[in-house]
């Protein structure tokens, strides 16, 4: 149990309990108890007594209690038993908050998406005070949108889903090895849906044990190698099921990985030795079939190295083979140099990022919490930054295998200040500069923000340039060929943060800011222990664009870090 997950049950409560519509002044107390325990700059495991806190009373307490003790909430579940499941999607429709849903429900019946365009249809939502025509008019507009499910899910929506999918066949007996395949392994931005390989000598049971445990909102198929269905997951999902021999299984994780433009040129390399590749291996003139122990072995076949999957895309890459062994790889990562703790808006203090970095071999890292414009994230007054300074330092005479930097992700004000003044940035080791505000502002006024940070001799990275969310948020429209210029100018590195969500910088300005000899730094901006595993996303999209490991700040040594740092 962490301290983040105590936070979101406390807001989950509440909202259920408005959906329900509960008295406002118990809704209050669960989110403030939330509020007291995000502003708490301590971790769970140095609360001596949480409930104590004040501004947490006998309700809130008991939940706390219940989750520590069991890892869950007795009460949490009962209210998701208790509220209809249809009006949690309503949440997701603009101007529809927890108090107007519940009026919706009580007074007219309305338990789901459904039924609220019904309503609307039929005019009685208008007629509810606090409504009218014009919201009724706005709902059903909004409904149009909402009900048009987009062809492409985005990286960041399906990276759970995988991970969810991935446990379940990690836990069957019936599975000899699996792996997801398609436009997701290639780590493509979007997917229409997504694929898995299970090898197996016992199919039908596999089948079977799918079936069963998975989420199912429809069976599109299930036959004898075949499973498809659609998941009842927050984002409704497609997913193919590949169900091969132990013997098949690599040419059938090429061949489903793709992409199409790939394994026609692999193909045409196959024809011209008198073979023919399938899923199943690839075929000999004399009908036989070659089957392969890895991809790897695949690849040998035809005197190839290993192709990654996140660089098979058009077939050009086959023209590029000797670049290969210079690209980024996991293995190469020393360090991870943005992440937050309990000091702003993380789920866990500096030294249990501190472990969990060391459990990933890594040499050195940077704690870079918020600054203090960024309230909503609880971000470090002036002393409370002075405070963090000098706990990373003391804890830095405890480890001898990992070197941790005392840092900051300071904002990038909208009248294009900084956040802190030199006197104190002078007394950091690794200043991050980024903007989380007035992302409306015109291209100039962007640029002449980013213009004041990367001219600061304090700044060492610009995180997040572009501050998109694929597939929902474009970010500021700063002029990115110019701000690459500027970095390259001023010795600046750019970051790749490596958060599904954003994977900012996208691979054509990597490209760019490679050409021109800028720095990048993939960070996975961990708020959490668990998305410190972001890295190997990071790495894959660094890949796309070709990055080479030298260009890397993750891969340079301890030392080499430093004297980049002294310049």
């Amino acid at each position: 149990m962490d301290k983040k997950t105590i936070i979101k049950t406390l807001e989950k409560i509440a909202l259920y309990m408005e959906l329900q519509g509960e008295n406002p002044f118990k809704v209050s107390a669960f989110r403030k108890a939330a509020q007291v325990l995000e502003l708490d700059e301590r971790s769970l495991s140095e609360m001596d007594n949480i409930t104590s806190l004040k501004g947490i009373g006998a309700a809130t307490g008991a939940v706390i209690n219940d989750l520590i003790e069991t890892g869950e909430s007795s009460l949490l579940k009962e209210m998701q038993e208790s509220v209809p499941g249809g009006l949690l999607p309503m949440l997701k429709i603009p101007g529809l908050g927890g108090k107007k849903i519940a009026k919706l429900y009580k007074e007219l019946g309305v338990d789901s998406i459904e039924s609220l365009k019904i309503a609307c249809e039929e005019g009685k939502v208008k007629g509810l005070a606090g409504f009218g025509a014009k919201t009724e008019e706005k709902i059903l507009a909004q409904l149009e949108v909402f009900q048009t499910k987009p062809e492409r899910t985005a990286i960041w929506q399906l990276e759970p889903i995988v991970a969810f999918i991935e446990g379940i066949l990690a836990s069957m007996d019936t599975v000899v090895k699996y792996s997801v395949a398609g436009s997701y392994r290639r780590v493509k931005e979007s997917s229409k849906d997504i694929d898995f390989i299970v090898a197996t000598t016992l199919p039908l049971k596999v089948r079977e044990e799918l079936l069963e445990k998975l989420p199912l909102l429809k069976v599109i198929a299930a036959g004898d190698t075949k499973v498809s269905v659609t998941l009842d997951v927050e984002n409704e999902v497609d997913v193919d099921f590949r169900l091969v021999e132990p013997h098949q299984y690599a040419s059938a994780l090429h061949h489903f990985t793709g992409s199409k433009d790939h394994n026609i040129k692999m193909r045409q390399i196959a024809k011209e030795k008198g073979l023919k590749i399938s899923e199943y291996g690839v075929e000999q003139e004399d009908g036989s079939v070659q089957s392969f122990e890895s991809e790897k072995e695949f690849y040998a076949y035809f005197d190839l190295p290993f192709i990654p999957p996140t660089i098979r895309e058009d077939g050009t890459e086959l023209n590029k083979l000797e670049m290969i062994p210079s690209l980024v790889t996991l293995e190469d990562i020393k360090g991870d140099f943005h992440m937050h703790t309990t000091w702003s808006d993380g789920a866990h203090s500096i030294e249990e990022m501190v472990e969990a970095c060391r459990e990933k071999g890594y040499s050195h890292i940077v704690i870079t919490d918020h600054s203090n414009y960024l309230k909503v994230a609880n971000g470090l007054s002036r002393e409370r930054l002075l405070q963090q300074i000098e706990a990373i330092h003391v804890m830095n005479e405890k480890y001898s295998d990992i070197e941790i930097f005392a840092g900051t992700e300071m904002d990038i004000l909208p009248d294009g200040s900084l956040d802190f003044d030199d006197e104190l940035l002078e007394q950091l080791d690794f200043v991050i500069a980024s903007i989380h505000s007035s992302f409306s502002q015109s291209q100039d006024k962007i640029m002449a923000r980013l213009r004041t940070a990367i001219e600061n001799p304090h700044v060492h990275m610009i995180a997040h340039p572009t501050g998109r969310i694929i597939g929902s948020r474009t970010g500021y429209d700063p002029d990115v060929p110019t701000l690459i210029e500027w970095a390259s100018e001023f010795g600046k590195i750019l970051e790749l943060n490596a958060n599904p969500h954003r994977l900012d910088l996208e691979t054509v300005y990597l490209k760019m800011a490679q050409e021109k000899g800028v720095p990048i730094a993939i960070n996975t901006d961990a708020h959490h222990l668990d998305q410190l595993r972001y890295m190997d996303v990071g790495v894959k999209y660094a890949q796309k664009a070709w990055l080479h490991k030298e260009n890397i700040v993750n891969t340079w040594t301890l030392d080499k870090f430093k004297q980049y740092l002294k310049k």
